[in-house]
């Protein structure tokens, strides 16, 4: 349930619900990385004071619910998000395991 919040001269309730998908569609949201992408999500949530409600994963695709305030602008959200969770993953999993994801060459 959605909570009201207060500010000085307006009241809001702001809820977003995302989702996007692995490129291609590839299954690789499972395991280590799933847990690991959901933990950077929540990490970079706390960063930019947003509340993330529900997250949930597929094999292929990852959905969201989130709550903000009205000075955030959805498509800077999104792109933080996404962005950075991607490459911080690509890092991780290159550094864990020596792979490659997607044909990406990462060097350190």
């Amino acid at each position: 349930m959605s909570e009201i919040h207060y500010g000085r001269g307006y009241t809001y309730s702001i809820q977003y619900y995302l989702v996007w998908c692995v490129k291609y569609r590839y299954d690789v949201l499972y395991g280590y990385v799933d847990m690991n992408i959901k933990q950077l999500l929540k990490q970079i949530a706390d960063d930019n004071n947003v509340k993330i409600m529900e997250i949930k994963s597929d094999k292929d695709h990852i959905h969201l619910l989130i709550e903000c305030n009205p000075q955030h602008y959805i498509p800077n959200m999104v792109k933080e998000l996404k962005g950075i969770s991607a490459i911080k993953n690509i890092l991780n999993l290159k550094n864990s395991f020596g792979l490659d994801i997607f044909g990406i060459q990462v060097t350190l």
